[in-house]
């Protein structure tokens, strides 16, 4: 995976971040993308010092179709190439859908749909010419499975379920794989408010509370860990998985499995 280049949106941090450590321990160049400054995303991109690749960052607001465009001509620019798109970058709001206000529905659908398919659509022509890409779009279980109060987080990821199957349709002769990653619980900062909620109002330890929030979904009973993910976005750009696609494939304690 030497000569390859990834773009992962929203690898600022928690499972982004993630997956591009893993693509560039396996030897590819990384574009990271957050909201953050280039300040920030410099001292980002000493991380990836240690591994013998090339790393830039570019801040866009994927909400923002120009903004968008520029991050995918700034990685065509800079690298020269582009291999693996991983769309990561995502946000969550909670309520009843009567009350789930208007303006969260659509940056929850524009962030966490919409932007995969500008990303995808503006990738595809380069991948077509040189008859291979590989596409990973981090969905999530609640692409396969619904909870109460995510209206909009679970129209958008089962949109990016459905989405990635057709474009596996469109491409698979094309050398191009497009999968989805659907994860459960995971072991990030996010999750923090979440089980501090629990730990107040059942009077109970931190790590009790986070137990008691994972079981409640998940026969595993722990939160999976990014790396995981990363290891999994690795192998789906590898040779061996050049047969799967249009997949979505859980890494979530067996929560769809009931």
């Amino acid at each position: 995976m030497q000569t390859r280049t990834a773009l992962v949106t929203g690898s600022s941090s928690g499972i982004g971040l993630a997956c591009a450590h893993r693509l560039a321990a396996s030897g590819m160049n990384i574009m990271l993308h957050g909201l953050e400054d280039e300040a920030f995303g410099q001292q980002l991109c000493e991380q990836f010092a240690r591994y013998p690749v090339k790393c830039a960052y570019h801040p866009a607001d994927l909400s923002d179709v120009s903004q968008l465009e520029s991050l995918i001509t700034a990685t065509l620019e800079h690298f020269d190439t582009l291999d693996v798109l991983v769309n990561n970058a995502g946000i969550q709001y909670t309520a009843p859908t009567e009350q789930f206000p208007p303006e969260k529905w659509d940056q929850i659908i524009a962030i966490n749909l919409s932007a995969a398919f500008h990303t995808t659509r503006l990738c595809l022509p380069h991948f077509q010419q040189k008859g291979f890409g590989r596409i990973v779009n981090i969905a999530s279980v609640h692409g396969l499975v619904a909870s109460i109060n995510k209206a909009a987080y679970c129209a958008a990821k089962h949109g990016l379920v459905g989405f990635t199957k057709v474009v596996a349709l469109e491409n698979a002769a094309a050398g191009i794989t497009a999968n989805c990653i659907c994860p459960g619980w995971v072991d990030t900062p996010l999750l923090n408010d979440q089980i501090a909620a629990i730990a107040t109002e059942k009077n109970r330890s931190a790590e009790q509370a986070k137990h008691d929030l994972v079981v409640d979904k998940q026969a595993y009973p722990d939160l999976i860990k990014p790396d995981a993910i990363g290891d999994m976005v690795v192998f789906l750009c590898s040779d061996s998985a050049r047969g799967i696609n249009g997949a979505a494939l859980p890494i979530d304690g067996a929560w769809s499995a009931q």
